[in-house]
């Protein structure tokens, strides 16, 4: 009986030993945002999503450049190029790139740039806003517990119980009414105003759920023993909550922002449409929305242009 190895498996084991440091050092001193853009490269599906998202960002930030090359303006009028009843009398052309508005004749793809603008705008900075409102109060309130706990859990579940719809319709006529009412205020300031009190909204409902979801990941946390040892050391408090346990929060911090801007996009769209969001000279996509739905059938790219646009831009982010 030979107590020899076959050269055959002496020459697999060593490639297969030879085979497991090549595979590792791949992946060997590179940090996790690297590997994650590195990973993030290979999906196709969200790098088309990715350019759909960079294209709005672009025509938004561009919309000035944009309209100036047209050569058009989204607050000029030409009546001159509607009939008597308010109707287009010309379609897209060389001058009017989607053509003009019914009844006042502006520029159609000066308003679809422009209306660009609010929506990001709006969906960024509440999506953000919320994001950060939420996970400081989730990281207090999971990690202190007792009566801030409580307090804090007491007001999450109020903002949750409210009804969402009726509070933004009831906010714009409130905060009006406290500025002055609509006829001592200016189209501008009303606008404005609609403007940051529709953020507001969205904020006050966006950080509740977003919170709850971090004190659930807290009160599971704070028992490691990489938390026990910051505590034993003395690590301060603030120090725990965000060298500690927030790097660890990353992943549904990161969902529930995705999911949060193309929400708030629709809300904005959405609450515009229904007469309690954006109003002129603030060009949305929400209002041509709403004015389109009156000419869809003798003017229909009127209203698929915002359509289109909001569709595209939340299915991208989403």
């Amino acid at each position: 009986m030979s107590l020899g190895v076959d050269p055959q498996d002496q020459v697999s084991s060593e490639a297969l030993v030879a085979a497991v440091p090549v595979a590792s050092t791949k992946e060997h001193g590179k940090s996790p945002s690297r590997i994650a853009f590195d990973r993030l490269r290979t999906d196709r599906m969200a790098i088309v999503c990715g350019c759909v998202v960079l294209f709005f960002v672009l025509v938004a930030v561009l919309a000035p450049l944009l309209c100036a090359i047209e050569g058009q303006n989204y607050s000029d009028f030409h009546t001159e190029l509607v009939d008597e009843f308010g109707f287009p009398t010309i379609g897209p052309n060389a001058d009017h790139w989607f053509g003009v508005e019914p009844k006042t004749g502006r520029d159609l793809f000066a308003q679809w740039t422009y209306g660009a603008r609010p929506s990001l705008v709006i969906a960024f900075v509440a999506a953000i806003t919320s994001s950060v409102v939420g996970v400081v109060l989730g990281l207090t309130a999971g990690f202190l517990s007792g009566w801030v706990d409580r307090v804090i859990s007491w007001v999450i579940d109020f903002v949750l119980s409210l009804p969402y719809l009726l509070v933004a319709i009831a906010a714009v006529p409130i905060v009006v009414s406290i500025a002055g009412g609509v006829n001592a205020l200016s189209p501008q300031d009303n606008a404005d105003i609609r403007f940051f009190v529709l953020i507001g909204v969205l904020v006050f409902f966006g950080w509740a759920s977003l919170a709850r979801l971090i004190r659930g990941e807290v009160i599971s946390l704070r028992e490691r023993e990489f938390v026990a040892a910051a505590k034993v050391i003395g690590v301060p408090t603030r120090r725990v909550l965000f060298k500690e346990l927030l790097p660890n929060l990353v992943a549904p911090i990161v969902i529930s922002l995705s999911l949060a801007l193309p929400a708030y996009i629709v809300a904005e769209a959405g609450l515009t449409f229904l007469g309690v969001g954006l109003i002129e000279p603030t060009p949305s996509w929400g209002q041509m929305i709403a004015k389109a739905t009156t000419y869809y059938q003798a003017d229909p790219l009127y209203l698929w242009l915002p359509v289109v646009g909001v569709s595209a831009l939340t299915l991208a982010l989403s």
